[in-house]
């Protein structure tokens, strides 16, 4: 995977992409229950404005998903928040896979808690997206990589927490290969139950070493985790 180098734009905003808009924000996370305020701290710090396409950055800061093109979002600050809390678990993270890159906002605030951020997409476009975004905040501990992270990387990989930013049907045993001991899986787990089917549950799996350990929380929607490149 590519190290991204530095680049040049300008972070901070006026009105609704201002600091102070973005301090709203974080107090509203915190009062809708994210806990972990070295995760809150690294929202802060992110300016999610300069992620989103200009018309939509007066929007940014809203806790609700917007376009980011190629028919993918850019999740909403309550669920990146959340996925990195449960990613995190009060630990220090060392280094952090993420699947799904996106537009690169979510990467962003793993970059600012991890020591390395491997982060896979799967549409070109986005790639190229995301790697502008992050040398925009001269990011040297993320490494970008276009490929399809529904398979096997094929790469020897051992990471501290995987994020998947989209919604699979099962856990991709190729990712669980991939955690150190006591390592952490966070990913939208969709349930193939007649009763619940299509309803999407975030879900850790945990690695030790008499076998992995599967907790289940928030519910929440995602696009599904597709195989192949675009």
């Amino acid at each position: 995977m590519a190290a991204l180098g530095a680049g040049g734009r300008g972070t901070s905003g006026i009105g609704m992409t201002s600091d102070r808009t973005r301090a709203r924000m974080i107090e509203r996370l915190r009062a809708e229950g994210i806990r972990d305020e070295v995760v809150l701290a690294a929202m802060n710090a992110v300016p999610r404005h300069i992620f989103v396409d200009e018309a939509l950055a007066i929007r940014a800061y809203e806790d609700s998903p917007l376009p980011i093109g190629h028919g993918q979002t850019i999740s909403q600050p309550w669920v990146v928040a959340r996925m990195v809390e449960l990613a995190r678990n009060g630990r220090d993270l060392g280094d952090v896979l993420e699947i799904g890159t996106g537009c690169g906002y979510q990467t962003a605030v793993l970059a600012r808690l991890a020591k390395t951020v491997y982060t896979v997409e799967r549409i070109a476009a986005l790639v190229n997206k995301a790697r502008r975004h992050l040398q925009s905040l001269k990011f040297r501990n993320v490494r970008l990589a276009h490929g399809d992270g529904s398979a096997d990387l094929g790469e020897a990989l051992a990471v501290d927490a995987i994020v998947v930013s989209a919604a699979a049907t099962h856990v991709p045993t190729s990712l669980v290969r991939c955690l150190k001991p006591a390592g952490r899986l966070v990913l939208p787990l969709a349930s193939t139950d007649e009763g619940e089917r299509g309803v999407q549950r975030l879900t850790v799996i945990e690695a030790h070493a008499a076998g992995i350990r599967e907790h289940v929380f928030d519910a929440v929607r995602f696009v599904p985790l597709l195989p192949g490149l675009g």
